[in-house]
């Protein structure tokens, strides 16, 4: 019988010869940092657990298909490099887009069978969080290495042959954070896995951190269009010099809010992503940089640097787009500069906003029921009268141009509703006017050019809609209205003030 190479999922010319294919149909894993004799076999009880459960499998046929496939792909790749060579310019583009499409593909695939199974090689040979000590007992070893079977990451299983679909997943990210290499992408992950275990970052949501930190400068809360939760970052604040003493003091202090506020918010969003095929597993990042200027900016941008790596160099492919919003025009120079070394990856998830344009460009990525009302959403804090589920209409004005909008009414309800206009320097009336021909129109708000988010509420007493008239002043430029409205069962004050 011949033994499968130790660390055999990282040597490239495994993957090319078949003599390093099993002879029988039992293979083994072997390592040389193994304590027990260097020889792991698959545990039967695994296989069987996870035969039971539905799951993939980690038995001799499973690891022949997946390697055979390995080949399989080495070989389509080679034929597509070659077709690549010979096409001597006669492809037409479009052909040629797909067959780079398809080869890249196969190449994102080799490399996460390749990583799954230097994962599922490290947890059997307990080397996963580095090498293991020779002079251990050997139960003390088997028990660890039971032990490092369980290991999870957000929740996810990390052995492969549990066959939980969020693994790939997780692997993916990793391997798309270093270019599909895997032996970076393996490296990646377990400075990851040891990071966490001395930062204590699996418990660190429960954590209370002293301070205002959480009220100051940050929030997580909503969702994007697409389903990403958002996080909020106002940094802005933290410039003030007698706000940076007050909330941090020394250097030592700094350490240890700032950033394990900042890991605290992450792990939050965290639990909020669902790791399988199709879920959302990334977060919106929106950075307001507004007021980013004074003295402790040096300081500040400092920590918030050590921060941005830690979160890079920990949470890989976490985050799905940075928004940043209200930038000073010195971070708008910086970032040209930087610009030229960035790579295309983090370039695209940039997204920069002017003060002007803060609330439209925010509502491209975020409905208003979920954008908070001080960024020109209708999202407010505690709010007893709508929810994000409460979803709003649209309704756009033209330059020059007034809109109406009924809202019909009950008698005997109050009547609740929420406007937000992208843009605003509009001029806003409402009204309740009653179905009878005869009766006079109450005017509930004047005649105003307003610039905020509204809410009002009016009781119907007698028959009659309430009527929002919303004129645009400004020729150039077209308006976006988002309104909602809702009936609230209500007792009026003077029947109570009655009994």
């Amino acid at each position: 019988m011949e033994l499968i190479p130790s660390r055999f999922c990282v040597l490239k010319g495994f993957f090319h010869t078949s003599k390093h294919f099993p002879t029988t149909p039992h293979p083994v894993f072997r390592h040389p940092l193994s304590p027990a004799a260097g020889v792991l076999e698959f545990q039967e009880e695994d296989i069987m657990v996870a035969g039971r459960n539905g799951k993939k499998i980690y038995d001799h046929i499973t690891v022949e298909t997946d390697l055979k496939s390995i080949m399989n792909l080495d070989q389509d790749l080679y034929f597509l490099d070659d077709d690549l060579e010979r096409s001597d310019g006669e492809m037409v583009e479009k052909d040629l887009e797909a067959m780079e499409k398809k080869m890249r593909k196969k190449k994102k695939k080799k490399a996460l069978i390749e990583l799954r199974y230097r994962v599922e090689d490290a947890i059997a040979g307990n080397y996963l969080m580095g090498k293991p000590d020779r002079n251990v007992d050997i139960k003390d070893a088997d028990k660890a290495r039971e032990e490092l079977k369980e290991i999870t990451l957000w929740g996810v299983p990390l052995l492969p042959s549990k066959g939980h679909q969020g693994t790939d997943v997780l692997l993916h990210k990793f391997l798309k954070a270093k270019h599909y290499k895997v032996h970076e992408a393996f490296e990646m992950l377990r400075k990851t896995l040891k990071w966490r275990r001395e930062y204590k970052a699996d418990g660190i949501v429960e954590e209370k951190l002293d301070g205002d930190l959480q009220s100051l400068v940050g929030f997580l809360n909503g969702r994007d269009r697409e389903g990403h939760p958002l996080w909020f970052h106002a940094n802005g604040v933290l410039m003030d010099r007698e706000m940076w003493q007050r909330t941090f003091g020394t250097e030592e202090k700094c350490e240890e809010l700032l950033l394990r506020w900042m890991v605290q918010n992450m792990e939050k969003g965290i639990k909020q992503l669902r790791f399988e095929k199709g879920g959302v597993d990334s977060i919106l990042q929106i950075t307001d940089l507004k007021n980013a200027s004074g003295p402790a900016t040096k300081e500040f941008r400092t920590l918030n640097k050590r921060a941005l790596l830690l979160l890079r160099d920990n949470y890989p492919e976490l985050v799905y787009k940075n928004i940043v919003i209200n930038a000073p025009f010195w971070y708008y120079a910086r970032h040209l500069v930087r610009s030229k070394i960035i790579s295309h990856k983090t370039k695209a998830k940039l997204v920069f906003a002017n003060p002007s344009k803060v609330t439209k460009t925010l509502l491209k990525f975020i409905a208003p029921e979920h954008l908070p009302i001080q960024y020109g959403g209708l999202m407010r804090d505690d709010d007893d009268d709508f929810s994000p589920m409460d979803k709003a209409s649209q309704v756009a004005i033209k330059g020059n141009t007034a809109v109406t909008i009924e809202i019909p009414a009950q008698v005997g309800v109050t009547m609740v509703w929420d406007v937000t206009v992208v843009g605003w320097d509009v001029v806003y009336k409402e009204e309740f006017v009653p179905d009878d021909e005869g009766s006079y129109r109450i005017q509930l708000e004047n005649q105003k050019k307003v610039g905020e988010s509204l809410r009002n509420c009016f009781y119907i007493s007698e028959p009659g809609r309430i009527v929002l008239t919303i004129e645009n002043p400004n020729f150039k430029y077209k308006k976006t209205v988002y309104y909602r409205s809702k009936a609230k069962p209500t007792v009026p004050m003077y029947i109570l003030f009655s009994k």
